[in-house]
């Protein structure tokens, strides 16, 4: 039987990839600080958000767009918003 052909969607892969960069930019400025107690109080709030990005890339890259995917991006956009709120960085 063949294998079922991912759906994909050119806006939202720019919405994961956007995505990547504010994690890759927020994890370096974390790595940055110097205090190793608040480097590590900084690193366990933030997991939450690496979690869910990749969760959506990877739901992403094994089914490509779907009923889930936006629910998906909501979701880890809520939680990285929070930590912005709730973090200085």
């Amino acid at each position: 039987m063949a294998k079922k052909r991912r759906k994909l969607n050119k806006e939202f892969e720019r919405k994961i990839y956007t995505s990547k960069r504010n994690v890759e930019l927020v994890l370096a400025k974390i790595y940055d600080i110097d205090d190793e107690d608040i480097q590590k109080e900084y690193m366990s709030a933030f997991n939450k958000i690496v979690y869910l990005y990749d969760l959506l890339k990877e739901d992403y890259e094994q089914k490509g767009f779907n009923e889930d995917s936006e629910s998906l991006l909501l979701n880890y956009k809520n939680a990285f918003n929070l930590f912005e709120s709730e973090f200085e960085i």
